[in-house]
């Protein structure tokens, strides 16, 4: 059962996942900020991001293509670019342990956001929803997002719903200022009667959820 409704147009983003060798993390990260320019000369990076908690040594990456037909030309032309095969490719490859990738498309009713500011960190909620799709659970899940956006202490950056991958599955991207600023926020959300009833609602549909805190690299179009 796929996770249904998305926008019109063919627009996806490939969510990707890789964990490096716990050793290797510092030495990974300085070849991504060093030569990653190679690789976003051929599609549009969305933003690039180590975990700090919730989750040890993965990264998280997020790229746009306008259909699959440009994801594919892509892939083709980096197959023949020797730059990246040599300075950055064989590179990185030894230092990771996996990779895992996603395909899946904001939900309709989502624009992708940016922070107002440079700094400060970003949060990757995951939530696995029951089977069925938004036509169980999109409304309810709508409403408790929109919740925690009506509070004020944290802005919105995307919301995804997978097409390939683990399918029903939701990810939210948020942005805080800091650390302290998001446990501030979560606190005075906790005892906020509209959060409670929206989350109380939307819970009945939830198989599971992780959160990871993440800083975006410098070469991250998100920072």
């Amino acid at each position: 059962l796929a996770t249904g409704p998305r926008q019109n147009n063919g627009i996806f983003y490939e969510i990707r996942t890789y964990d490096i060798k716990p050793a290797k993390m510092k030495e990974f990260l300085g070849v991504i900020d060093k030569h990653l320019h190679i690789r976003t000369a051929h599609s549009e990076l969305v933003g690039f991001w180590y975990s700090e908690l919730g989750a040890m040594n993965k990264v998280f990456h997020i790229w746009k293509y306008d259909n699959f037909a440009h994801r594919a030309a892509v892939r083709h032309a980096l197959a023949n670019d020797k730059e990246w095969q040599e300075k950055l490719i064989s590179v990185i490859l030894p230092l990771v342990e996996k990779q895992h990738n996603e395909v899946a498309y904001l939900v309709p009713w989502c624009q992708l956001g940016k922070p107002p500011k440079e700094g400060g960190v970003y949060e990757w909620v995951t939530f696995q929803m029951k089977p069925g799709g938004p036509a169980l659970w999109g409304e309810a899940f709508r409403a408790a997002i929109s919740a925690h956006i009506n509070t004020g202490y944290t802005r919105l950056i995307g919301v995804f719903h997978t097409e390939y991958g683990l399918l029903n599955t939701v990810h939210v991207l948020w942005w805080n200022e800091s650390p302290d600023q998001r446990a501030a926020g979560r606190h005075s959300a906790h005892e906020d009667a509209r959060v409670v009833a929206a989350v109380r609602d939307s819970v009945r549909f939830l198989e599971s959820q992780q959160n990871v805190l993440l800083i975006p690299l410098q070469c991250s179009p998100l920072k």
